[in-house]
C-alpha cells in the first residue's frame, strides 16, 4: 500500500472561493484524502513555510509539436518549462505537429510518441479541418478534450481553414456528444500589407491584421453558436480584439454557451513598445495597443473573458528571421526581423504566473482571481474540472508553491522550452515558483538544482511523472 504524503503551508489557498490561510493536506495514490485548517510542519513532506501553496496551473493552449516537429518544441522540453513555472497540466493543440491531431490514428501516434517525456500531465485537442467531421466523434470517444479550428489560414499546410458549410457538418456531429469547439477567430476582411512600408516595422505587421478580422469571425462564431446551441458548447481562443467584446458581451447575455480565453502577452504588452526587427513578438491575433490592452483587462476583471493561457507557439530563430541567427539559416531573400514574413507565434509556457500577477495586481486582480482564471476555469474548460483545477478532497494532488512577494527576473536559464527566443528574457516580475507537485510528486524543486544527482538534474526530478489524460 503507497505511504501518505502530507504538504503544509502557512499561506494555503485552495479555490478561487476561499481564503488564504494556514492548512495541511494529505494524498494518497495522487489524490488529496484529507484537508486540515492548521499549518503542521512537524508532520509535513514537504512545509512551505511561508510561501503560497495554491492549486497547479492548467495551461489549455499549448503547441509541444510532436511528433514531427520538435526542432520547434517537444514534449521534454515543454513539460520541463510547464513545470518550473507551477503548470501542471498542459493540453496541446492539434496543429504544428505532423500529423496534425485531426484522426483516430493521428491522435494515438501523438499519445505515444509523448509516452515516456511527460513531466506534467498531458491531453489533447483534436481538430477540425475539411472533410474530417466524421472523425470527431470517434476522436472524443479516444479521450481528444474538444477540437479547434481556424476560419484563415492557420500557416501550416496540414490545417487548411473550414468554411461555413464545413462548419456546419462538424458541428452537426459533435452535437451527438456535445463535443466542445473551439475557434481560431479571424477571418479575411481584404486588408493586405503595404508593401511601401517597413516590414521590419511592427506597425506594418499589425496594420495587416486589424480589429475587423476579429469581429467578423466572432460574429460568426456566435451564430453558430446559437444555431448549435446548447448542444456544441464554443470557445473563442487567444481574443486580441477589444473590439468584439460588445458581441461577446451580448452573446453571454443571451445565454449562449460561448467561452473566451485571452493570453499573458496581449495583457502584458503593448503595440507601441515593440521593438523594430523583434519579431520575438510577432504572434496572430496581433497585439495590440495601449488602449485596448486596458479594455481587455476590464473584461477579465468582469468575468466576459473565462480564462488566460498562453498559446505557447515556438518555432526555430531562423523562421522569426531573427537578428540571433546572424543570416545563418536564412533564405537568401530574407530580411532580417521581417514581421511580415516571420512565424507568428509567442513563448512563453511555464512563465504566465509572475506575468499575469505583476500586470494584475496593479489593477486589483486578486490571488483568488488567479486561480479562477489559470487554474479553476481552464480545468474546466478542458473537461478535467472534477480533478483538477482546485485543492479538494478527490482531486488530484497538484499544487505550486510559489512567493508572490519575490521579484523574478526572467532570465535565460529560467526558460526551458527548447527555442530561448520570448519577448519576456530579462523582465522582471513578482512571483517566483519554489515547487510544483504533480499528483502528489515533487516534479520541479528550484532548491535542488545542484542536490541530489540521484533524484533531481537541474531541478527537475529524474523521472517523468506525468500521464496522458484521457
Amino acid at each position: 500500500m503507497s505511504q501518505e504524503t502530507v504538504f503544509t503551508s502557512q499561506r494555503v489557498l485552495l479555490n478561487s472561493e476561499s481564503e488564504v490561510g494556514p492548512a495541511t493536506i494529505f494524498v494518497k495514490d495522487g489524490k488529496v484524502v484529507r484537508i486540515e485548517n492548521e499549518y503542521r510542519p512537524s508532520e509535513a513532506t514537504l512545509d512551505a513555510g511561508s510561501k503560497l501553496l495554491m492549486p497547479g496551473i492548467v495551461d489549455g493552449h499549448v503547441h509541444i509539436n510532436q511528433p514531427g516537429r520538435t526542432q520547434w518544441e517537444g514534449v521534454v522540453t515543454a513539460s520541463h518549462a510547464a513545470a518550473a513555472g507551477g503548470v501542471t497540466t498542459i493540453i496541446d493543440m492539434p496543429l504544428n505537429c505532423i500529423p496534425s491531431t485531426v484522426t483516430v490514428d493521428a491522435y494515438q501516434q501523438k499519445r505515444e510518441s509523448f509516452k515516456d517525456g511527460m513531466w506534467v500531465d498531458v491531453g489533447t485537442w483534436g481538430g477540425v479541418v475539411p472533410g474530417n467531421a466524421l472523425d470527431l466523434v470517434p476522436m472524443l470517444e479516444a479521450g481528444a478534450r474538444g477540437f479547434k479550428c481556424f476560419l484563415c489560414d492557420s500557416g501550416v499546410d496540414e490545417f487548411p481553414p473550414v468554411n461555413e458549410e464545413q462548419l456546419r457538418l462538424a458541428m452537426s456531429e459533435l452535437k451527438k456528444k456535445n463535443g466542445k469547439l473551439l475557434f481560431h477567430a479571424e477571418m479575411d476582411t481584404g486588408a493586405t500589407v503595404d508593401t511601401t512600408q517597413d516590414p521590419t516595422n511592427y506597425n506594418t505587421f499589425l496594420n495587416s491584421r486589424p480589429a475587423n478580422m476579429e469581429v467578423k469571425a466572432i460574429d460568426l462564431v456566435i451564430k453558430m453558436c446559437r444555431e448549435f446551441a446548447p448542444h456544441v458548447p464554443c470557445h473563442i481562443v487567444h481574443l486580441s480584439a477589444a473590439d468584439a467584446l460588445p458581441a461577446i458581451r451580448a452573446a453571454k447575455k443571451e445565454g449562449l454557451p460561448l467561452t473566451v480565453e485571452t493570453c499573458f502577452h496581449y495583457l502584458t504588452i503593448n503595440s507601441e513598445d515593440v521593438p523594430a526587427r523583434s519579431t520575438e513578438y510577432k504572434c496572430c491575433p496581433p497585439i495590440r495597443n495601449e488602449a485596448n490592452r486596458n479594455l481587455l483587462w476590464e473584461a477579465v476583471l468582469d468575468g466576459t473573458i473565462d480564462i488566460v493561457v498562453s498559446d505557447h507557439s515556438p518555432c526555430t530563430p531562423d523562421l522569426k528571421l531573427h537578428s540571433c541567427c546572424g543570416g545563418k539559416g536564412l533564405a537568401s531573400d530574407a530580411v532580417e526581423g521581417d514581421f511580415v514574413k516571420a512565424w507568428g507565434g509567442i513563448a512563453s509556457v511555464g512563465i504566465g504566473l509572475p506575468l499575469l500577477w505583476s500586470e494584475g495586481q496593479k489593477r486589483g486582480l486578486r490571488l483568488q482571481d488567479v486561480v479562477r482564471l489559470i487554474c479553476e476555469q481552464t480545468a474546466v474548460h478542458s473537461g478535467i474540472g472534477n480533478s483538477k483545477g482546485k485543492i479538494a478532497v478527490g482531486h488530484d494532488a497538484d499544487f505550486v508553491v510559489w512567493a508572490p512577494e519575490e521579484i523574478n527576473r526572467i532570465t535565460i536559464d529560467k526558460l526551458h522550452f527548447r527555442n530561448k527566443l520570448t519577448p519576456y528574457k530579462e523582465r522582471q516580475c513578482l512571483g517566483l515558483v519554489h515547487q510544483t507537485v504533480v499528483r502528489g510528486t515533487v516534479v520541479y524543486d528550484a532548491s535542488q538544482k545542484s542536490g541530489d544527482s540521484q533524484q533531481w538534474e537541474n531541478g527537475f526530478s529524474k523521472l517523468p511523472h506525468g500521464k496522458w489524460i484521457e
